[in-house]
């Protein structure tokens, strides 16, 4: 009895530790994972930071093989002050001749900025289908915690990378989207 329940454990613990770890990295800014939820929305942060030097924030597109998609920021870089709102825009074209689903994860770098970096709103851990020959504009909206700058290992930091990666996207046999890496 115990060896099965040990087994039902791993199991279902193995099928559950993906979607916790995103939601853990979510949440504490971990390997570089931008923060995200209204909890660190509070109106007093998003006040632009008088005193305090600007950010560049660039921005990176990648897709993967298996996905036939061009995928590009509009965008090249934006400077921000701590506190400042920003809103970028990238474009995703579906090259084939057939439909697609997609899904895009992301990162900052370096990965110590991650606990204040807060995306307001964006396009990622979400299904984007596209129709064959279909282009879209999907938006990034997101702020640099103004608390960055009471943080002295934050000192050297003037550029922020914003990196997003699309995956091709297919259902296994339980109808749960997995994202295909190659």
């Amino acid at each position: 009895m115990y060896t099965t329940a040990v087994l039902i454990f791993g199991i279902g613990f193995t099928y559950a530790s993906a979607p916790l770890y995103r939601i853990f990295c979510q949440t504490t800014g971990f390997s570089g994972t931008p923060m995200t939820g209204t909890s660190t929305i509070n109106p007093n942060r998003l006040v632009p930071s008088k005193n305090s030097r600007r950010i560049k924030v660039t921005f990176n597109a990648d897709t993967s093989r298996a996905l036939n998609w061009s995928f590009t920021p509009q965008q090249r870089e934006v400077c921000v002050l701590p506190g400042e709102t920003s809103l970028a825009f990238y474009t995703a074209k579906n090259e084939s001749n057939k439909d697609i689903i997609g899904m895009a994860t992301y990162n900052v770098t370096p990965s110590k900025v991650a606990p204040y970096f807060n995306k307001i709103q964006c396009f990622c851990f979400e299904e984007q289908m596209l129709g064959a020959g279909e282009q879209i504009d999907m938006p990034v909206f997101f702020f640099i915690d103004p608390e960055i700058e009471n943080d002295p290992l934050m000192k050297d930091v003037d550029t922020v990378t914003l990196s997003y990666t699309f995956f091709k996207a297919k259902y296994d046999d339980n109808g749960t989207l997995i994202p295909i890496p190659a």
